[in-house]
């Protein structure tokens, strides 16, 4: 339950984890109460594009930069609809934002949509329980709904966990729609939109390719209804585990060897149809500066992340699917997870990551390219 209250600064706040330590700090945003899974983002700029990203959807975000808020807001960079977030944690918010294209300041955004935050609390500590810890469940408790702290813990401990969660449905698009080419058209691409974000179509456009973005309920009738020259899946929210219908829609889009590329929650979910596991990280990998080395060029990239899952596959062999040969392509030089896959006999790959850079370095475009490149390859 939330109520958008502007001018909340001096309103108490507590945030407390299902493991029992709370945190008190003052309101941010909106006041009233919100519930989701705790996890930390690295990321010192791009809290507007993290905000409307959906595959933040049901978790509490703890900014680890200290100073959030100083560009405001504006109408440009948001990576969707609306804000995503189940609530917003930072340690001290920009009392004026200064920008040329700022339109509002992030408070009084966060209000207006109804985001529950809280601030002036030691998000480094809150950093390091969760790195120490895991991810775990967390509640923001602000205004009339402070209690006693038994009681919100026990409110928190109801609440779902991320483990299990299906959430494609709930920030797909509704109906599908066409992002045009940039220029002259060379390719159809359809787009399985598991929680896409804005700019990842832009990116595709800018390479003269038709985006007809579908909803995460797409038959594969309705993608080859486009007449697509190749497949994209997207990142989105919750656990591969619980994506049945996608891991089926992407086996029928590799049996007929139509060029493929899925990012994120699509990394998963190639992994499944190829006959992987996943698995719950820790802590997960959040913010735009996350170094990956791309093992078919040996190059190291740092990338922008939002995952709390990952593929189980092998890292140093060649594994036998019923797809044909698969490698891991990709892998983080922080922990060794896989974030990337490349099928030696079909044209196929993804990434765990976001190339699309929004927010974060570009050193990832190269990947889009790539795509391209599969889908010449398959038309000559």
């Amino acid at each position: 339950m939330t109520t958008s209250t502007r001018g909340a600064a001096r309103t108490p706040a507590v945030l407390v984890l299902e493991d029992g330590r709370s945190f008190r700090g003052r309101a941010y945003g909106a006041v009233g109460a919100t519930f989701g899974e705790a996890v930390f983002s690295t990321g010192m700029t791009g809290y507007q594009e993290t905000l409307t990203d959906p595959s933040y959807h049901r978790q509490v975000v703890v900014m680890t930069a200290p100073h959030v808020g100083n560009t405001g807001v504006n109408d440009e960079d948001r990576e969707s609809r609306t804000m995503w977030v189940a609530g917003f944690v930072v340690r001290d918010p920009a009392r004026l934002p200064s920008n040329w294209r700022s339109r509002r300041s992030l408070d009084d955004e966060l209000a207006e949509q109804g985001v529950v935050g809280i601030s002036g609390i030691d998000t480094r500590a809150l950093t390091r329980h969760l790195r120490e810890r895991g991810a775990m469940r967390a509640g923001i408790f602000s205004g009339e709904e402070i209690a006693d702290e038994a009681a919100l813990l026990a409110r928190v401990r109801e609440t779902p966990g991320m483990a299990g969660a299906d959430l494609t449905a709930e920030v797909t698009t509704a109906e599908a729609y066409v992002v045009p080419a940039a220029g002259e058209k060379r390719f159809t691409v359809a787009a399985v939109d598991l929680g896409i974000k804005g700019t990842t179509p832009y990116r595709m456009a800018q390479r003269g390719i038709e985006v007809h973005v579908l909803p995460a309920t797409a038959t594969i009738e309705d993608v080859y209804a486009v007449r697509p020259d190749g497949v994209f899946f997207s990142n989105g929210p919750g656990d591969p585990a619980t994506a049945d219908h996608a891991v089926s829609l992407m086996r029928g889009v590799l049996d007929r060897g139509t060029p493929l590329f899925g990012i994120c929650f699509g990394n998963q979910i190639l992994g499944r149809a190829l006959g992987f596991g996943t698995y719950k990280l820790k802590y997960g990998h959040r913010g735009i500066n996350q170094p990956v080395q791309d093992r078919t060029t040996g190059k190291v990239e740092i990338t922008s992340h939002n995952h709390g899952f990952a593929v189980d596959a092998p890292l140093d062999q060649v594994s036998d699917t019923p797809y044909g040969r698969v490698e891991v392509s990709h892998v983080c030089l922080n922990d060794d997870v896989v974030e990337g896959l490349r099928l030696l006999d079909k044209p196929a790959f993804s990434v765990q990551y976001h190339p699309e850079a929004a927010s974060g370095p570009h050193d990832a475009a190269y990947l889009f390219d790539r795509f391209v490149s599969l889908m010449e390859g398959q038309r000559a």
